[in-house]
């Protein structure tokens, strides 16, 4: 058996490679052949003129399946691709409960029928969330730190100090599904094809990725008081933020868009976009 090993040279501060040859303690035969994902021009012409005997495997994180997703066509969806997990948050994983070092075979039967979330012009898939407010900041202020650093960066804490100091709430204007209205002092609203984002936030504990209907999920997250949202925050880890109702919402749809009062980051299954006013998703 050969393997072709696709991993992301970028992932992991550039460690990549190394955390993909994690994989060698589960295969424990056949050749291994390590591919960069981001040296293949045509994943269409790759995927399909591939030798009979040869098997796929997907590695990385949450962000090389994003990579992948938004590479790749229906077409090349429907070829034959397993998946083994090398990220850190591993959201995706997390989602559809298998643990890491499992190998996920055919993980393709996940891809299909995606949501498209549209910013400043520019249409991406989505696997596990779109993050607009408070999330998408931690993202900006750890991608700047990671820039200056190879320490891992510490995401609690910048939401911390994001909330009391430096992220200041939003007015946001929420239409789904033609039913438009207006949220005040807004911290966050994220979109979910899954429950899980940020690294084992489960905003929107309801959500099922593989609902016939396609409905993503949308939740609110409102106060005018920072340390009213930083003592239910912590609660967003195990899903039970949504019990608070003065502070949560949570509704569905199939065409979402949402617009702030003023330009924030905003990120895409971990991949950070700066200065958005608005972005859109249709299932």
């Amino acid at each position: 058996m050969v393997y072709r090993i696709l991993y992301n040279g970028k992932a992991g501060s550039g460690h990549g490679l190394d955390s993909a040859k994690k994989i060698e303690s589960v295969l424990q035969d056949g050749t291994m052949q390590y591919v960069d994902v981001t040296s293949i021009d045509s994943y269409d012409d790759y995927m399909s003129s591939l030798p009979e005997d040869t098997r796929v495997i997907l590695t990385g994180g949450d962000g090389t399946l994003n990579y992948y997703v938004n590479h790749t066509t229906e077409a090349t969806r429907d070829i034959p691709l397993d998946y083994f997990a090398t990220g850190t948050g591993n959201d995706f994983l997390r989602d559809i409960g298998v643990s890491q070092g499992e190998i996920v075979k055919d993980v393709n039967r996940f891809f299909k029928n995606l949501p498209t979330v549209t910013v400043g012009g520019k249409s991406y898939k989505f696997l596990n969330g779109v993050g607009y407010g408070i999330d998408g900041y931690c993202c900006e202020i750890g991608d700047i730190q990671r820039a200056k650093s190879d320490k891992p960066v510490n995401y609690t804490g910048i939401a911390i100090k994001g909330i009391l100091f430096h992220f200041r709430p939003v007015q946001a204007t929420v239409d789904i599904d033609g039913n438009r209205f207006f949220v005040e002092k807004t911290w966050l609203v994220p979109t979910m094809k899954g429950r899980f984002y940020g690294g084992g936030m489960m905003a929107c504990p309801e959500q099922d990725r593989m609902a016939q209907d396609r409905k993503v999920s949308v939740m609110t997250y409102k106060t005018g008081f920072p340390l009213k949202a930083l003592i239910v925050f912590p609660n967003i880890f195990k899903g039970e933020h949504i019990k608070n109702k003065k502070v949560v919402s949570i509704y569905t749809g199939n065409k979402i868009r949402v617009s702030f009062d003023r330009p924030c980051a905003l990120q895409i299954d971990g991949e950070t976009v700066l200065n958005v006013s608005e972005y859109e998703v249709t299932t």
